[in-house]
């Protein structure tokens, strides 16, 4: 467990972190390196309610809208599938009790995703951290996934050859397909896939759990010969998505 980035965020300058964790009970990607990237001044659902959750997640449409409700814990309408109650809140945690040690260069980067398949923005866009902290990171892995909302922000990193573009419908998904980009996109149902350009999510339930993101590698950017991804809606919001 460990710190790969400290610093600004490329989105807003705001202080955030990335965090790379070792070891993952997530049934769908299997115990791939989890990272996650967080405001490193602020809890994660304070940061969903005021809306200083940008600096990690941008203009992303399920990030919800900026509450003042006291009953509230999180943003309103937020339809992303993060429970930010679960994994975000416990990393922030962690980090304020100092549990994670600081990693920088190259070498000491790599060797913590050595071998293994490596999640880049288990929670948060990778955009918002400098592209080569990704690239040390999968540079020895076996393989990684990655997505970004980012690709429009000047600031960001959002790099289509490693990261899957996060498509909110088909027409953002065929802009992208122009430009040789792979995207990932969240449907309603399977009717919705445009057939010859997507494929189901291999992982998913439509697909009948065929495998996981850890055996699969599908979502690699454009570095990856193949269509693109959507899945059918999974989130806990799923109802507002």
């Amino acid at each position: 467990m460990s710190i790969i980035y400290s610093g600004p965020s490329l989105i807003d300058g705001q202080p955030i972190v990335a965090i790379a964790i070792g070891k993952s009970g997530n049934s769908k990607t299997g115990n791939m390196v989890q990272t996650y990237i967080i405001r490193s001044d602020i809890h994660p659902l304070e940061a969903s309610k005021t809306g200083a959750d940008y600096s990690i997640c941008g203009s992303c449409p399920h990030r919800g809208n900026v509450t003042t409700d006291p009953a509230r814990k999180q943003a309103e309408k937020r339809s992303c599938y993060v429970n930010l109650g679960q994994g975000p809140t416990i990393v922030y945690k962690a980090l304020q009790r100092g549990v994670y040690k600081s990693v920088t260069g190259h070498d000491a980067i790599a060797a913590i995703g050595a071998g293994r398949m490596v999640r880049l923005g288990t929670y948060g866009d990778p955009a918002a951290v400098p592209s080569y902290i990704w690239e040390s990171l999968i540079s020895r892995a076996s393989g990684h996934t990655a997505y970004t909302h980012q690709s429009g922000v000047a600031s960001a990193q959002a790099r289509p050859e490693f990261m899957m573009i996060s498509a909110d419908n088909r027409a953002q998904a065929e802009y992208a397909w122009q430009f040789g980009q792979r995207t990932f996109r969240v449907i309603k149902s399977v009717d919705e896939i445009v057939r010859g350009a997507e494929i189901i999510c291999p992982a998913s339930k439509e697909a009948g759990f065929k495998t996981t993101c850890l055996k699969c590698g599908l979502c690699g950017g454009s570095s990856v010969k193949a269509k693109s991804i959507a899945i059918v809606d999974h989130g806990p919001q799923r109802k507002r998505a």
